[in-house]
């Protein structure tokens, strides 16, 4: 990107914005002067998580629903203008007991949460990222899908799905000469302020801390794509 793309104020959707990587992502974000977009799926949440933080603003749907997902994008169009950012970050995590112990219903919720909503979102928005001089979609995935195990197959196999899916996103971009990037960000799991606060005993091993994958997200938005797209980076 040149220097005035980098200066420039892009609109960025974060879906999963009242999580907790949501709402450092956000902060980050906008206080690099970017207009923030935060999706959640409960009014209260997504209203509290944008509370504070000067240009995000908190927007509710359903991003598993393909229907609400299309009058989303409506909406941000009609006020916002096109996306130029993509930060994928609804998930969660569902374990169990070896192979036999990999539950239907866990099984149904990773797919709605994990794989179903990034297709959807970035579906729905890859013509704005592809027309963007900056377009972005990044995703956290996780550093299991490298070396599953029979307790997490469920969830490793959802975060595969997903990078796969991200692969074939940076394909598109490659293929129409575009200066979009997708990107995954795989981490072993997350740590904030309130868990560290809630089990003050634990030293988290190994996991991520929101605000260095908050850092990590807001600089894609600074490198060029060429350097960017396909890649995934451990944290």
């Amino acid at each position: 990107m040149t220097q005035n793309q980098e200066a420039a104020k892009l609109n960025i959707l974060i879906a999963g914005g009242s999580s907790s990587a949501g709402i450092a992502a956000a902060r980050a974000l906008a206080d690099n002067g970017h207009q923030v977009l935060s999706v959640g799926s409960d009014p209260g949440r997504i209203a509290a998580a944008v509370s504070g933080i000067p240009g995000a603003v908190g927007l509710v749907c359903n991003l598993a629903d393909p229907a609400d997902v299309q009058a989303l994008a409506d909406r941000v169009h009609r006020d916002f203008g096109t996306v130029d950012g993509l930060i994928h970050l609804v998930g969660g995590w569902r374990g169990g007991k070896g192979i036999a112990g990999q539950s239907d219903e866990d099984w149904d919720f990773l797919q709605r949460n994990v794989i179903t909503t990034l297709r959807n979102t970035s579906r729905t928005f890859y013509p704005d990222l592809l027309a963007s001089p900056a377009g972005r979609l990044a995703i956290v995935s996780s550093t299991s899908v490298t070396r599953p195990t029979a307790g997490n197959a469920n969830y490793a196999m959802a975060k595969a799905a997903a990078e796969a899916w991200v692969q074939a996103v940076a394909d598109g971009f490659a293929a129409d000469k575009s200066q979009g990037a997708a990107v995954v960000l795989a981490v072993k799991a997350l740590v904030d302020d309130g868990m560290r606060a809630a089990a003050p005993e634990r030293a988290f091993p190994g996991f991520t801390d929101v605000t260095l994958l908050a850092e990590e997200i807001s600089a894609l938005f600074t490198q060029p794509a060429a350097g960017l797209n396909g890649s995934r980076k451990v944290l």
